[in-house]
């Protein structure tokens, strides 16, 4: 008998090819349904019917940076902007860790079993080294995930000041045209910089915890004076009479700051958004706010000051993404950044002959 060559340990017996796990012509269908772009108009028609599915991707229009797409968002704004304005916007914000995701599902969960259509806006922290973003927003309220008026959409906030989602703005629109009535935008909490969602909300929440050691340092943070009310979260167990103490301390913090505009006076309170419990008097507070608001006209005048201000933002940013992408530019800006780091021009110089530069082309 002649010796068979011996095979490696390593080599692998031929086993049962596997069954393709995807039908192909399944496939096929929803590779060719997902190419399909509907029009403008037929997005619109679609999210003024209520269709979740036509929000979601009208909002992905509008967040892409595609110069190819703007066109198309645009009218996608323009149509539903009849139909925008009918929602009371309210921005929550606070630390990492604070809770702010159990806290907006039991929020949210309580303002839908009061018949309200609830959107979320949650913005996710962007790496700044890979730029990616978790998003996993939608897997921490699975309960609010699941109703029928509620509609949760996670973007990443990218380079954008407070950590506010490029074109929030434009999606906060969208909702309402899709006839969401309570829109609330989780922030990324980083603390002075949150004045971006601020100039686009009516009512302003900060939450808190207490025995954390920020009460004071919560004092000289600017966030503080915008605040239209502050709310201690995880008031359970342990830890209910820090979380009455940590209110008495901040009820006073208040008083240090000017009055609002708004004739409104900040409150305090706490609540459990684990146990769900004081949730119905956050929300008593909001509507007590509202109502003396839109009393007063404060309301209105607001909505009116922080339309022309995204005007003006708009403006900035479409001119600064223009420079940056003009083609003449770019191939100078990498000569002159050369230049700057060699010494050869100073930062000040260099910025004043590219713009220069893209005012003459």
């Amino acid at each position: 008998m002649k010796n068979l060559p011996k095979k490696s340990a390593l080599s692998e017996i031929d086993g049962i090819n596997q069954p393709e796990t995807v039908n192909q012509s399944v496939a096929k269908s929803v590779q060719k349904f997902r190419k399909k772009q509907p029009s403008a108009q037929e997005l619109v028609e679609a999210i003024l019917k209520g269709d979740k599915i036509a929000l979601s991707r009208a909002i992905t229009l509008i967040e892409s940076t595609n110069p190819e797409h703007l066109e198309r968002a645009n009218e996608v704004i323009q149509g539903c902007l009849p139909h925008a304005n009918k929602s009371v916007r309210i921005g929550i914000t606070g630390v990492p860790g604070v809770g702010k995701s159990t806290f907006i599902e039991a929020f949210g969960k309580y303002l839908t079993s009061l018949g309200k259509k609830v959107a979320v806006l949650a913005v996710d922290p962007s790496s700044s080294i890979s730029h990616g973003s978790i998003l996993g927003d939608k897997t921490r309220m699975e309960e609010l995930v699941k109703d029928e008026n509620a509609y949760i959409r996670p973007s990443a906030s990218g380079d954008s000041l407070g950590g506010v989602a490029r074109k929030t703005r434009e999606t906060i629109m969208l909702c309402e045209a899709c006839s969401f009535d309570t829109i609330i935008i989780e922030t990324v909490g980083v603390g002075q910089s949150e004045t971006a969602v601020h100039s686009m909300v009516d009512f302003f929440l900060l939450l808190k915890i207490a025995g954390a050691g920020d009460e004071l340092q919560g004092i000289k943070r600017g966030i503080m004076e915008m605040a239209d009310t502050i709310v201690i979260n995880k008031a359970d167990g342990d830890t209910i009479a820090k979380a009455k103490l940590a209110k008495t301390e901040f009820n006073r913090a208040l008083h240090l700051f000017p009055a609002k505009n708004s004739g409104w006076i900040p409150k305090v309170t706490t609540c459990s958004a684990f146990e769900k419990t004081g949730i119905d008097k956050v929300w008593e507070i909001i509507a007590e706010y509202f109502e003396l608001t839109k009393e007063n006209h404060y309301f209105e005048q607001k909505r009116k000051e922080q339309n022309q201000y995204w005007m003006l933002e708009t403006i900035n940013e479409q001119l600064k993404s223009r420079f940056y992408n003009h083609p003449e530019i770019i191939s100078l800006l990498e000569q002159n950044k050369k230049a700057v780091q060699n010494n050869e021009l100073s930062p000040f110089t260099a910025a004043q002959i590219l713009l220069e530069k893209y005012f003459k082309v």
